[in-house]
């Protein structure tokens, strides 16, 4: 088999697993949602059931530095006509969810916001969002809010313009806005869509060659940025290890791991195999 051959073997194997990804796949989720307006305000007005939510700018992979500490990189970052700042995450596994992870990436939302000079910050309304696969606070809610209230006056609302909502993504009745959200945040084919903006969306991106070309070109920066790094430091096997264990802490389908990581490292399908097995230390 030539080169050319073995490449375009590979995109055809890669774009069959790609067209198994769904919304709930937040490198997917970062790519569907970044910088496209019309899908980022139907997300908005649907979660926050407000239907004159006008968002003016979305971008994904949106990083906020952090000089003094850990910085935060967020799947979506946007913004509305009235100031108010969005931070959208998508959590497969339930520890990326927890309440701690909630509260910093609220309070790095109000850094970003703050400018430097005031005495007092003009902070606008920020929401921190988590779209959730499990129903993590365990309610059986499709949606739930977290504010901060005051204990002495009978839970009265502190009014800080501070919110944080999880999504339940294991939400299954389909008779509400947000019902049927959650659903086409699982499906695989656009078919099976409510919402058409999504639908439309979804099928650029797995039917169009346009679309297709976006998609391969997210899997292989996901993949350079993954190892960029640790392999101009660690051995080859650490590095291999690290590469895996990221990957699946940002929901990648074991499948495109292990294809990626065969590829990128020259393993046998074997060797591959094994590493799968192995965890960092």
């Amino acid at each position: 088999m030539t080169k050319e051959e073995e490449k375009n073997s590979y995109r055809e194997r890669y774009l069959q697993i790609l067209s198994e990804f769904c919304l709930m796949d937040d490198s997917y989720m970062t790519l569907f949602f970044g910088g496209n307006i019309e899908t980022t305000q139907l997300l908005l007005r649907i979660i926050l059931e407000d239907p004159g939510i006008t968002v003016i700018e979305t971008v994904g992979q949106f990083e906020i530095k952090n000089p003094n500490g850990r910085s935060v990189r967020l799947d979506i970052h946007a913004v509305d006509a009235n100031g108010q700042h969005f931070d959208v995450e998508v959590q497969r596994q339930d520890a990326g969810a927890a309440a701690e992870r909630a509260r910093f990436n609220s309070s790095m939302l109000d850094t970003k916001m703050a400018n430097v000079g005031d005495k007092i910050p003009k902070l606008k309304p920020a929401y921190t969002i988590f779209i959730t696969e499990n129903d993590v606070l365990g309610g059986g809610c499709p949606l739930y809010h977290i504010d901060r209230k005051i204990t002495e006056l009978d839970d009265q609302l502190f009014g800080d313009g501070s919110h944080i909502i999880y999504v339940n993504g294991a939400y299954t009745n389909e008779d509400s806005p947000i019902g049927k959200l959650v659903h086409d945040f699982r499906c695989k084919s656009p078919d099976e869509m409510y919402y058409e903006i999504l639908s439309d969306r979804d099928r650029y991106f797995k039917e169009t060659e346009g679309g297709r070309d976006d998609m391969c070109k997210l899997m292989d920066d996901f993949k350079n940025e993954i190892t960029e790094e640790v392999t101009k430091r660690v051995s080859k096997e650490t590095a291999i290890i690290s590469a895996v264990d990221t990957a699946r802490l940002y929901g990648i389908a074991e499948e495109v791991i292990f294809n990626d990581i065969m590829k990128r490292f020259d393993l046998s399908e074997s060797e591959a195999r094994s590493y799968m097995l192995k965890k960092s230390a």
